[in-house]
């Protein structure tokens, strides 16, 4: 099993920086990825990184201003948010998978709890 622990998330202006931090306890995974839910929608893809090669992947929307990396060893999962906009605004959340297209939810069994993450303009 894979256990994961989102922190970091809190309210910022517009413009401001913010970094997700993602705790993983468990067996390894293929890859690992950020979704984000606005209110009253489906978690939708942010980032993901591959845990064997280290290649990365971003929505068009965050491209250039958000950075997926991870740790040495293994155990912490980051997401270093810049200039961020009030339409960033959701709930964060990061998640685990083995197989799949690493951009849909389907393809990730363990999730965090999420985080919430607040953008005033």
């Amino acid at each position: 099993q894979v256990r994961l622990v989102e922190s970091g998330g809190g309210s910022v202006q517009a413009g401001d920086s913010l970094r997700l931090s993602c705790a993983i306890s468990g067996r390894t995974v293929n890859f690992m990825g950020w979704f984000r839910q606005f209110p009253g929608k489906e978690r939708e893809f942010v980032a993901a990184i591959s845990d064997v090669s280290g290649y990365t992947g971003y929505t068009a929307s965050v491209k250039g201003r958000f950075t997926i990396s991870r740790d040495n060893a293994k155990i912490t999962l980051y997401l270093q948010m810049n200039s961020l906009k009030s339409e960033d605004t959701a709930i964060y959340f990061c998640a685990a998978g083995d197989y799949g297209t690493w951009s849909l939810p389907t393809s990730y069994p363990y999730w965090g709890q999420g985080t919430q993450v607040t953008v005033s303009s």
